[in-house]
């Protein structure tokens, strides 16, 4: 028997409901159908390497980023400096542009009525121009990745000196600057998160399209200015940004990176979670939204401030970090580690001996603020000899003396200070071409949330 559906006179038969995927390819048509995205996008694939190539051929390297000084050594330091400041500024920005705009966009044209009545699925709409949102960011950061690679490849694919001063073959380098990447994109997450519940709360206001660049830029600076404990800047999700720096030790220094990608997707998870209620519960039926200040402190800075408080408590009971993280102790150590390993590549290049970094016995001793302040914290005055057994000679050590700038993040340059022949500026003749005397000027890295050092 068939039975046969009939509808009554004067009903009419409702239209057949509009699917996630049919909602997501409009909404990425949408997205990629504004100039300033398509721009993006093309700067993203191509703005690398053209920088990498032009800044490697000039005499001045950008030395205050991490791993500029050796662009002119390798050209994996240049695919390095894309990362390293696309973590610090770029990163933010791109995120406010392409997940900062896309519910804000609807209420600037006045077009929610339409897309309501063509989806009939405030849930679908809002996965899929969260879908479409991440779509874009995907297009655009593997972009930075693969052309700051190939702007360094064609400086040259030469050994990289880690943070340590221990050298990573090409092959090293690249799997490690691949892991660093993929380290990143849960940093990235959380600030889409944030400029969709951003979009969300906001309306046709602007301050939605710029909240994540200035939230960014905000965490960039209270992190280095502002005296926070380890475990406070660590659960700042722009710490994640800077925690991929870890890799490039010897041993790599995870616990920093495990809790930066935490933090991270625990920002991520909240954002869109408060993004999703608040827009499942907006009332359509108001033309206007300009936003309540009101609701964004709330609905978005007090959850948000209260995961920060959390992940913070959490990462302080778990690895059992206080303070700043940056004492003497771990400043020796790691200086003394560096100094090794850069020691032992100048002795090769300028004396062609062949020596070993277990065979120096380095060590160091580090002041701050010539002993009259509390020896730990950030700051440029700090300083350090290094003490170390000369190869060849019995019972004869020799000493250098470095200033460090140490950064609150535990990044450090280390400047010497004597003497002239063995930290001081001079060209060496290496294979590759000319370069500065390795132990003239290093960076290296100190482990926020590493125990605290007695040495």
């Amino acid at each position: 028997m068939t039975v046969t559906a009939t509808t009554a006179p004067g009903e009419a038969l409702a239209p057949p409901s509009v699917s996630v995927r049919r909602g997501y390819r409009f909404e990425l048509v949408k997205l990629l159908a504004q100039w300033r995205v398509r721009v993006l996008i093309g700067l993203c694939w191509i703005g690398p390497a053209i920088t990498v190539i032009v800044v490697s051929g000039q005499s001045t390297l950008p030395s205050d980023t991490l791993f500029g000084r050796e662009m002119h050594a390798t050209g994996w330091a240049g695919a390095l400096v894309v990362l390293s400041f696309a973590g610090s500024w770029f990163f933010p920005l791109l995120t406010s542009v392409v997940a900062g705009d896309v519910f804000s966009a609807e209420d600037r044209l006045g077009t929610w009525r339409h897309l309501l009545v063509a989806v009939r699925s405030p849930r679908r709409i809002f996965i899929a121009k969260a879908l479409a949102s991440l779509t874009v960011l995907a297009m655009c950061v593997p972009g930075l990745a693969v052309s700051g690679v190939i702007g360094g490849l064609v400086v040259g694919s030469r050994p990289l000196a880690g943070l340590d001063g221990h050298p990573l073959s090409p092959a090293h380098a690249a799997g490690t600057l691949l892991i660093a990447w993929l380290c990143v994109l849960a940093p990235i997450l959380a600030f889409a998160a944030i400029g969709l519940l951003a979009s969300v709360i906001f309306g046709r206001s602007p301050v939605g399209l710029l909240l994540p660049a200035f939230g960014g830029l905000g965490m960039q600076l209270a992190s280095q200015v502002l005296p926070m404990p380890a475990a406070v800047r660590v659960a700042l999700p722009s710490f994640a940004f800077l925690s991929w720096n870890g890799l490039f030790t010897s041993p790599p220094q995870l616990g920093s990176l495990i809790a930066g990608i935490a933090v991270s997707l625990a920002w991520a998870v909240t954002a869109t979670a408060l993004a999703y209620l608040l827009f499942m519960r907006r009332d359509f039926t108001s033309m206007a939204n300009d936003g309540s200040v009101r609701r964004a402190i709330t609905a978005g800075i007090l959850p948000l401030l209260a995961v920060w408080a959390l992940s913070a408590g959490v990462v302080a009971a778990a690895t059992g970090a206080t303070g700043s993280g940056i004492d003497a102790g771990k400043l020796q150590q790691s200086l003394a580690t560096s100094f090794g390993h850069l020691y032992v590549v100048q002795s090769q290049e300028v004396y062609h001996l062949s020596v070993t970094a277990a065979q120096l016995r380095t060590t160091a001793s580090c002041t701050k603020g010539a002993g009259l302040v509390a020896q730990d914290g950030p700051g440029n005055d700090w300083r350090c000899s290094v003490y170390w057994h000369l190869p060849g000679v019995n019972d004869a050590t020799g000493q250098a003396v470095y200033q460090l700038d140490v950064n609150a993040n535990g990044r450090y340059v280390a400047d010497g200070d004597g003497p002239n022949q063995v930290n001081g500026y001079f060209v060496l003749h290496a294979p590759y071409g000319d370069a500065p005397n390795p132990l003239w000027q290093f960076d290296g890295l100190v482990d926020l949330l590493a125990p605290v050092s007695k040495g």
